[in-house]
């Protein structure tokens, strides 16, 4: 399914070389483009794209308002952060603000494809040094155990994942918690994508998250995947 996409950054050269890029790229299509916040709202309502590519700081409406705004009028168009900001603030207020995506400027168009199509399926996709850094805060919080270690092979087998998980959907959220696209997870462990798309809903209806982010924080949180790996 060709994706529909709407770019918004204040930087003429940046949104101008985004919207020649994108529109080499098979399965996306490029409604319009728009230098703020403002603009961005304007155009949504009357194209209704897919997804949005939303730079942060910009003058009259910043990104995270203009995300906020979308995600509340118009449900249906998902937001993905594309920018060269990415403390901790800037991270946190984009994704309360309702953004499925992080990326910062030095993603490649495979990336920025990837994103694209990984939120316009439910999913949440977050450069992966913006996702370490965002659940070792998580990790950091008051009250917020360390995660256990992973556990230990006892006479040469290894204890059974949590929850009910099978060896493989363990596996799969590993590699998920590495970054890894369903794509690439299937090239890993030599099996079709339909297979891993299977395995991930089954892993996440039996660890009862509804998206990539809230797997990995299981993850991390069960030493199922370990942070500093990636």
């Amino acid at each position: 399914m060709t994706a529909r996409v709407l770019v918004v950054d204040d930087q003429a050269v940046v949104r101008d070389g985004l919207v020649l890029l994108l529109g080499l790229l098979p399965d996306i299509e490029v409604v319009g483009s728009a230098a703020d916040g403002e603009a961005a709202l304007r155009v949504v309502a009357g194209e209704r794209p897919d997804v949005v590519l939303m730079d942060l700081r910009m003058p009259r409406m910043d990104g995270v308002e203009a995300t906020r705004r979308i995600r509340a009028e118009f449900p249906d168009t998902q937001v993905v952060v594309l920018t060269t900001y990415t403390d901790d603030e800037s991270v946190f207020a984009a994704l309360r603000a309702g953004a499925r995506g992080f990326l910062t400027k030095s993603a490649d168009a495979e990336e920025i494809a990837r994103a694209v199509a990984t939120v316009m399926n439910g999913d949440a996709q977050l450069d992966p040094g913006v996702q370490r850094r965002l659940l070792n805060t998580v990790a950091a919080l008051p009250g917020t155990p360390p995660p256990p270690p992973p556990p230990a092979p006892a006479d040469g087998v290894s204890e059974a994942p949590p929850d009910g998980l099978t060896p493989r959907e363990a596996e799969v959220l590993r590699l998920i918690a590495r970054g890894l696209s369903n794509a690439e997870i299937a090239a890993h462990l030599f099996i079709g994508e339909a297979t891993v798309k299977t395995h991930i809903n089954n892993l996440f209806a039996k660890v009862r998250v509804r998206d990539r982010a809230q797997a990995v924080a299981y993850a991390y949180r069960t030493g199922l995947a370990d942070p500093r790996e990636g």
